[in-house]
């Protein structure tokens, strides 16, 4: 079949960023726009460790105008509006979509991990929960070491996790990284808990979340991906079968890229966007327009979800390399690619000195093919004040 669209490299990146709201003026603005952000892209990837801001944070802060911290709390603890829970591995979603995870839910009913040690004590844990709001692993006085995933752990947390895993818990709300435990009927609108799964069968799923996967990076690949880390039971069978029938369905646009081996897919909804970009190639001095933004993208961005794409599309090669030995290590700990206009030009370490209030500048690197001009780092440095008060610093330390 063939492809309804061919781009040039710099057209797929120029589409990929103008969906992200990456490029030019900012897309998203507020409360409202995490939302809309989230809902796009179905979901953002947690993880715990905090250098300089978490990364759901720091995919919110590229993206989202004037972004605080405390909009996402607000959105997740207060207002409900967003969620917890297993998706691309941990993830962030928005409320309404719960149900469409009953399925991961019910694998955790058949987890067996000191299930009887844990079954034993579950109608105590719950009681004490109803009775006080919420708990943490600290409030649950069962100090019994029982076999857990990573190793040994409390009776009380196994038990608290394995009730959040099963969806009969939620997290209330955090203390640095503490979380406090309620029960899911409470803080979950009666409508959502009790609603079914709107896919009826396993294909139904496994397509629902190719295409949630796609809209979550832009365009993706029929092949393997950390893309679709999390979507259970789908095999390269299963992945080839589902990519068929989106495409029979019209719910995919297959594109080619000059120099991509393979074609790449986009959401049918986005059709109008990739035309409207491919619109503004036809004006030749279309790289004058680009306002010079600098961002600061997150370790797990959901842009860089499937690295090898973004080798092919940027010219760029990322490694997270917080779980490299550190002798082994190319750059540094924690270290965020750099974009510039419509290129990730570089990387930067970043490091938030909570006890001085300083965003300590560690080092930054440059690709060979990129040459720092006088308006890029005016444009840098309005870029790093902006991130260091997003990270209640008053004050930018550059490391010589």
């Amino acid at each position: 079949m063939k492809p309804e669209y061919h781009l040039t490299v710099q057209q797929a990146r120029y589409f990929m960023l103008r969906k992200h709201g990456l490029i030019n003026d900012f897309k998203f603005t507020g409360k409202e726009g995490i939302l809309s952000f989230i809902r796009q892209v179905g979901c953002i990837q947690f993880d715990p460790i905090d250098i300089c801001g978490k990364n759901p944070e720091l995919v919110l802060q590229s993206r989202i105008e004037h972004f605080k911290k405390s909009m996402l709390s607000e959105l997740l603890y207060e207002e409900r509006a967003l969620i917890d829970y297993f998706d691309k591995n941990l993830s962030i979603f928005a409320v309404e979509d719960w149900p469409h995870f009953d399925s991961k839910r019910a694998s955790y009913q058949k987890v067996s991990l000191s299930r009887e040690a844990i079954d034993r004590v579950i109608d105590d844990v719950l009681y004490y929960i109803h009775q006080n709001t919420f708990a943490c692993s600290k409030d649950i006085h069962l100090s019994e070491k029982v076999n857990w995933f990573w190793n040994a752990t409390s009776l009380g947390r196994a038990t608290l996790e394995t009730l959040y895993f099963r969806g009969e818990l939620v997290i209330h709300h955090k203390k640095g990284t503490i979380k406090y435990y309620a029960l899911a009927k409470d803080f979950i609108d009666q409508e959502i808990l009790n609603c079914p799964n709107p896919n009826r069968t396993r294909q139904d799923q496994i397509e629902w979340h190719i295409l949630r996967r796609i809209g979550a990076v832009g365009m993706l690949w029929n092949k393997a991906s950390d893309a679709w880390l999390g979507i259970d039971e789908m095999k390269a069978a299963q992945r080839n079968h589902a990519f068929q029938s989106l495409i029979n369905s019209k719910q995919v646009i297959e594109v080619a890229v000059d120099g991509v081996e393979m074609p790449l897919y986009a959401l049918e909804q986005d059709r109008l966007l990739l035309e409207s970009c491919l619109e503004t190639f036809k004006n030749s001095n279309w790289t004058e327009t680009l306002l010079p933004r600098v961002s600061f993208l997150a370790p797990l961005d959901n842009l860089l979800w499937d690295r090898n794409l973004i080798k092919a599309l940027f010219n760029f090669e990322y490694k997270w390399e917080i779980y490299t030995p550190s002798t082994d290590r190319k750059f540094g700990y924690y270290v965020l690619p750099i974009l510039y206009k419509d290129a990730l030009i570089g990387r930067i370490e970043m490091v938030n000195n909570k006890k001085d209030r300083t965003l300590d500048v560690k080092k930054i690197w440059y690709e060979k093919t990129f040459k720092p001009d006088r308006e890029f780092k005016k444009n840098l440095r309005g870029s790093l004040k902006k991130f260091a008060t997003f990270n209640d610093c008053t004050q930018v330390n550059m490391t010589k």
